[in-house]
């Protein structure tokens, strides 16, 4: 299953009442749970080289960097040092960096404190969980956004400055949305979810793809109980207000296009991977349209099973049972 590994931002905090997926589960009490997480800022570091052979030392100390972190530039270590030492000299990148740090503010409260909080919840659900390091970096968009593993996180502070920052990242334009800080602890929680999320390796339907989505998205929803779904989607409130209200619509068309149990990649990619709006069924509809499907499906099902624990619920790996217990039908929740 393809998940994204793009952040997740809020709009409005009139979300939380218009809300694409209800939930009445409210956070656990965490004050048993105790989560050490370290971080460290790697910027400073690197911003402390004053020349070539530094940054060679600094990336030589730290060899995931060029492994990992900066693997999509496609530079030998040689070449990376030169080219981010070249960065470190550059005026207006010095500006952007000041400013970014102005727009992110104080990384403890606005991120750290946050997920350490998210990462209690996941404690108190899977005791064995050890929290990842958390490292941030600020490149002119030379590393990734996010780079997670399970004992390791980076941050690109770069990339999430949001539209009043200097320098954005070169995306397209339906896609800057998410890129400021509010979408930083979601979508990391979002990828944690990956470690526990189980479904049929040998089920390559639609239908595995969006309900392993919407597992996703309700775990982060169980574990950030106060996050508007704006911030775990991306979607605007414009777009979850529309698309509330036209899922029986929606749903139609996936049934009787048959999609669900849909295995070809590129037809499945239509409704998965984000796209200014959904062509096929409307240009009111947004894209990554079948994640939201899969979210509501799960969403129903958590409604019909209380009982269902969160660790429960991310070992079912049967997509098809979900929906059939779900009794999901495109249908708006009761209460709306």
């Amino acid at each position: 299953m393809f998940f994204f590994r793009i952040a997740f931002a809020c709009f409005l905090l009139s979300i939380f009442f218009v809300s694409c997926e209800k939930d009445n589960r409210q956070e656990t009490d965490t004050s048993n749970a105790v989560v050490n997480l370290e971080s460290e800022n790697l910027d400073q570091a690197l911003f402390a080289c004053k020349s070539v052979k530094d940054v060679q030392i600094f990336l030589d100390k730290h060899p995931y960097l060029a492994r990992e972190y900066f693997a999509s530039s496609q530079m030998n270590p040689n070449q990376l040092a030169a080219h981010l030492f070249n960065i470190l000299q550059n005026p207006d990148f010095l500006a952007f960096r000041k400013q970014l740090d102005e727009l992110i503010g104080d990384r403890k409260k606005n991120i750290l404190d946050p997920l350490a909080e998210a990462f209690k919840q996941i404690k108190y659900h899977y005791p064995t969980f050890r929290a990842p390091k958390i490292q941030f970096m600020i490149t002119g968009f030379t590393g990734n956004d996010l780079y997670i593993s399970d004992s390791l996180i980076i941050i690109g502070l770069d990339y999430f400055g949001g539209p009043e920052a200097m320098y954005r990242p070169d995306v397209f334009d339906y896609q800057l949305r998410r890129f400021r800080k509010e979408y930083i602890v979601p979508s990391i929680v979002f990828f944690e979810s990956n470690r526990f999320n189980k479904m049929d390796p040998t089920d390559k339907t639609l239908l595995a793809d969006i309900v392993g989505y919407g597992k996703g998205f309700a775990f982060v929803k169980q574990v950030m109980p106060t996050t508007p779904d704006s911030l775990i989607i991306g979607y605007s409130a414009d777009n979850l207000r529309r698309t509330y209200a036209s899922q029986h619509d929606i749903w139609a068309y996936f049934i009787a296009g048959k999609l669900l149990y849909e295995s070809v990649d590129l037809k499945k990619k239509k409704f998965i991977e984000e796209r200014p709006f959904t062509t096929e069924i409307g240009q009111k509809v947004p894209g990554a349209i079948a994640r939201w499907v899969g979210w509501r499906i799960v969403n129903r099902f958590r409604a019909e099973n209380p009982q269902v624990t969160l660790p429960e619920l991310m070992e079912m790996e049967n997509a098809a049972q979900i929906l059939q217990d779900s009794g999901y039908n495109g249908e708006p929740d009761e209460e709306e």
